[in-house]
């Protein structure tokens, strides 16, 4: 009987992430290229020597915006001649500590900036976005640390820093789209909070799991990259990408900018208990790091 409550507790947990559920963000109801934006995410594994296989998948999707996560300054010499040709814009915070980012756009970034929301060596990219039709949207690139044994044994700074963008998001002026390594699955209790909070939707949800990690193990894996995205967007095309060498598989979505359709499917603001909790997160994350 205990079993088989953990097993309906669990399948409830997971059900919305399986073709069977409903969409949370809508399928596209137009094709305008100058209202499309296309992005690829793809943790490369510092330790990868094989950027081969990552340029034959941002080939292969010809995505406007690259967010690629531990990236260290010979991932960066490695890819930068091929793709600076196609991509004029570009954010580089190339480390060594496995949290170095690279953003790279065929779209103007307006105003980009680095920001280290919880740790000085932990980099996320915050910039605005014009797209070819002239509408702005904000982009959240982000890589927050994990637990790890011997290293961090707790989520806090995690979750501090989910929790920070959520209350960014929630203040933006435009569209915003936050993508990356999230080091947690899409239902934990952090990342729907930070989903409550933020009032961002899933893409996954009603399409598939996408399960981009461990890429080297093909019975467990799970879903640790993610796209959040407002209320504005509508989803195109949502793909999981080959294996490119790293423990992680890339992840891709096309999406349409419908502002018009945006009241179709925004979620409920947050309540005054969902946002203390999330204030909460991120003052236990100053406490811990005062002591």
């Amino acid at each position: 009987m205990v079993l088989v409550v953990c097993f309906v507790y669990q399948s409830a947990k997971i059900y919305p992430y399986t073709p069977l559920a409903t969409y949370e963000v809508g399928e596209s109801t137009h094709s305008n290229p100058s209202k499309t934006i296309k992005i690829f995410t793809a943790n490369v594994l510092q330790e990868n020597k094989n950027s081969s296989d990552l340029l034959a998948e941002v080939n292969n999707y010809d995505a406007d915006i690259l967010i690629l996560t531990e990236t260290d300054l010979r991932w960066q010499n490695d890819i930068e001649p091929t793709i600076k040709t196609d991509y004029k814009y570009q954010v580089e915070i190339p480390l060594s500590n496995t949290y170095g980012m690279l953003l790279y756009s065929k779209y103007q970034l307006v105003d980009p900036q680095v920001k280290f929301l919880v740790d000085d060596s932990i980099p996320s990219i915050h910039t605005l976005v014009k797209l070819h039709s002239g509408d702005t949207i904000q982009l959240f690139a982000i890589h927050p640390t994990p637990p790890i044994p011997q290293e961090n044994l707790r989520s806090t700074d995690r979750d501090a820093e989910l929790m920070k963008i959520a209350l960014l998001s929630i203040d933006a002026k435009y569209p915003v789209i936050t993508a990356g390594d999230f080091n947690d699955v899409a239902w934990s209790q952090s990342t729907r909070l930070f989903q409550k909070v933020s009032g961002l939707l899933d893409i996954r949800k009603g399409r598939g799991f996408f399960n981009t990690y461990n890429a080297n193990n093909i019975i467990l894996r799970w879903p640790l990259d993610h796209i959040f995205v407002s209320e504005h967007f509508r989803v195109s095309a949502a793909e999981k990408g080959s294996c490119i060498g790293s423990d992680h598989f890339p992840i891709f979505v096309s999406l349409t900018l419908e502002s018009n359709k945006a009241t179709e499917q925004r979620a409920d603001p947050p309540t005054e208990k969902q946002l203390e909790k999330a204030r909460k997160q991120i003052e236990k994350e100053k406490k811990e790091l005062e002591e």
